[in-house]
């Protein structure tokens, strides 16, 4: 463990009729406790990134699972040495992880999992696999598990689509999907089965979940996160990438060697459109 910050991350899929009055205690909570981050309340569920001292989390997580619906929500957990996020937001959602398709609905039907550590004694025993990153093209390209098929998608959104051009060989294969947390694959996995998909798994605990059971093996490079420490590696530390201001395109450590990158200005991703703005 480093830093004295402790990073949260957590959700839960669970229907909250009463959405709009739990915001203001969320805030409530979490302003006396001088925590900072996101929480997201919707209809289907809760999703909420935080960071504060290791007294104001325990606090908050006992706040939290005062009700019975939140008891038990299993954490992602993580040390900086100083806070990611700049401020504090509870935000009313239509969606905590957003897919545009109401028939998703994780809390009634989702896919089955498979732990960490199954899934890296199916890779080391050399079992057929299909690992499919759900997640956004610049995550992929941060880091991801060693011969996973990326979907080049800019937007959970496209999901769908993405999936619906894959090919038909693939209905049958057994496929263990994941993202960063594990939130976008409890949706995913729904899109993928109602596609005809026979064998799908979610990671569970997402790339994360991973790290904290198992750590790197198998993996390539870092995990792009949310937050101002752009992205983690296995040990659940900070590294070298950074985010351009401009454009918010994570960028490598070679990325940033580039004479477009410009801090606060440019890079190479957005450097064409600033100079040719029309």
């Amino acid at each position: 463990m480093t830093g004295t910050v402790v990073n949260i991350a957590g959700y839960r899929f669970a229907n909250l009729p009463d959405r709009n009055n739990l915001q203001q205690p969320f805030r409530n909570i979490c302003g006396e406790l001088s925590l900072k981050g996101t929480i997201l309340l919707a209809h289907e569920g809760i999703n909420f990134f935080l960071a504060g001292s290791q007294t104001a989390i325990d606090s908050f997580i006992e706040f939290l699972e005062s009700d019975e619906r939140f008891t038990d929500i299993p954490l992602k957990v993580s040390y900086s040495d100083y806070q990611p996020f700049r401020r504090m937001n509870v935000r009313l959602k239509k969606e905590i992880i957003s897919l545009g398709m109401n028939n998703i609905k994780p809390a009634e039907r989702t896919g089955a999992e498979i732990t960490p550590t199954n899934f890296k004694q199916l890779i080391d025993a050399g079992e057929e696999l299909v690992i499919l990153d759900t997640r956004n093209e610049y995550e992929c390209k941060i880091g991801t598990f060693a011969n996973a098929i990326e979907l080049d998608i800019r937007s959970f959104r496209d999901f769908p689509r993405a999936v619906s051009e894959l090919g038909d060989e693939l209905k049958d294969k057994q496929v263990v999907m994941f993202c960063t947390g594990g939130i976008r694959c409890e949706k995913a996995s729904v899109v993928m089965m109602d596609a005809g998909f026979s064998n799908v798994k979610q990671l569970k605990g997402g790339i994360l979940g991973y790290f904290e059971e198992v750590g790197g093996d198998h993996w390539k490079g870092d995990c792009f996160v949310f937050d101002r420490r752009v992205a983690v590696n296995p040990q659940l530390e900070e590294t070298d990438v950074v985010q351009c201001y401009a454009c918010r395109e994570p960028l490598l450590l070679e990325e940033q060697e580039s004479t477009d990158y410009v801090i606060a200005k440019s890079c190479s991703y957005c450097i064409d459109k600033i100079k040719s703005p029309n």
